[in-house]
């Protein structure tokens, strides 16, 4: 079995902004993405996946991956983020070399 290097993009931020994002993980030319339910801990307090998402929907967290072949498309995607809407919105990205299967998928 061979693994080939590929980098993950995961950014955690709030669901009403997720679609943007997405846009923009489109437009760098990624292949697709995965976005999941979120909750913790941090600066902004603690949010919980099960207590804010039956209030408002909108307002719950999501993390969203993506798998890119190369760093600097990571980069792109991780700043175009950030300038979009981590100035309004509470949000983190951060970036992890991973070791795919299927390289033709990303």
């Amino acid at each position: 079995m061979t693994l080939y290097s590929a980098i993950k993009v995961v950014i955690i931020t709030e669901k009403m902004i997720a679609k943007g994002i997405c846009n923009i993980i489109e437009q760098e030319g990624a292949s697709g993405y995965t976005i999941m339910a979120a909750g913790g801990k941090g600066s902004h307090g603690v949010r919980n996946i099960s207590d804010r998402a039956a209030v408002i929907d909108d307002f719950s967290d999501v993390r969203i991956e993506v798998i890119v072949t190369d760093k600097e498309r990571a980069k792109s995607i991780m700043k175009k983020v950030a300038e979009a809407y981590f100035n309004e919105y509470a949000g983190i990205t951060y970036l992890d070399e991973v070791e795919v299967l299927r390289l033709s998928k990303f």
